[in-house]
């Protein structure tokens, strides 16, 4: 993965998806480590991409380097699988899954805390702090930035195609826009939920940023510049005003 620069990213995915159409099909139980190690890089990336890349969140890791940890962490994981309680599960798919996602988040957030600063807090002290809401607005801003300014990245559905299907009951994809337009409408102005939500999809279909520069009036060869600003102005807006007790729930 340290080969890939950003600009070879899409070779990357290229090369992921020729190596995971070169294994044949079979029960899982019948993978070899080699086989599983290809097989859930798509899942790597999926729950790299959950985690926000601002400074703030992140420190000096980009998405690449969350996705480098990731894909590290799964080689470990596969070589710790015991295929004996792997054989004893009434899901195997599911079995394996869990315990791959769990090793690789557990991995990615140790290394987003090692990098964070340059002070080194324990990792149960930080356990608590992530389980104790308090008034931390760092829980906030890690709600805001992964919805707004992790999406612009999301992975085509195409390329997801080999990765097993989360059975984990998901959020209401209207539900959850809905509550979010409320948040958006009480604490931002009309350009603001505009370009927010119209960006991504909110209320309907997406804009592009010329078409919101349009709306907004904004003129200019550089106006999707300003849409852009316009976006993080009201992110870090949202983290301001917004409680964290209206999103622990969906923390």
């Amino acid at each position: 993965m340290k080969k890939y620069n950003i600009k070879n990213y899409v070779r990357y995915k290229e090369d992921v998806k020729r190596s995971i159409k070169a294994i044949k099909p079979k029960r899982f139980i019948d993978y070899t480590p080699l086989e599983l190690k290809i097989i859930f890089l798509p899942l790597v990336e999926n729950i790299s991409r959950k985690f926000a890349t601002s400074q703030e969140a992140s420190g000096v890791m980009s998405i690449m380097d969350l996705i480098s940890e990731g894909n590290m962490q799964l080689v470990k994981a596969v070589n710790k699988i015991d295929r004996a309680r792997l054989i004893a599960s009434e899901d195997i798919e599911q079995t394996l899954k869990s315990f791959l996602a769990k090793r690789i988040r557990g991995g990615i957030r140790r290394a987003v805390d090692k990098n964070r600063g340059t002070m080194r807090i324990p990792e149960h002290k930080l356990n608590e702090i992530r389980k104790d809401g308090g008034k931390d607005k760092k829980m906030v801003a890690m709600f805001f930035n992964s919805i707004f300014l992790s999406i612009d990245a999301n992975v085509n559905d195409e390329d997801m195609v080999y990765q097993i299907p989360d059975k984990s009951d998901p959020y209401n994809e209207t539900l959850l826009n809905t509550y979010i337009l409320s948040l958006l409408n009480k604490n931002l102005n009309s350009d603001e939920v505009l370009v927010l939500s119209k960006s991504y999809g909110l209320d309907g279909q997406k804009w592009s940023a010329n078409e919101i520069a349009t709306a907004l009036e904004i003129k200019g060869v550089s106006a999707y510049v300003r849409v852009s600003e316009l976006k993080k102005q009201a992110v870090q807006k949202l983290i301001d005003n917004v409680d964290h007790s209206q999103v622990l729930d969906y923390l």
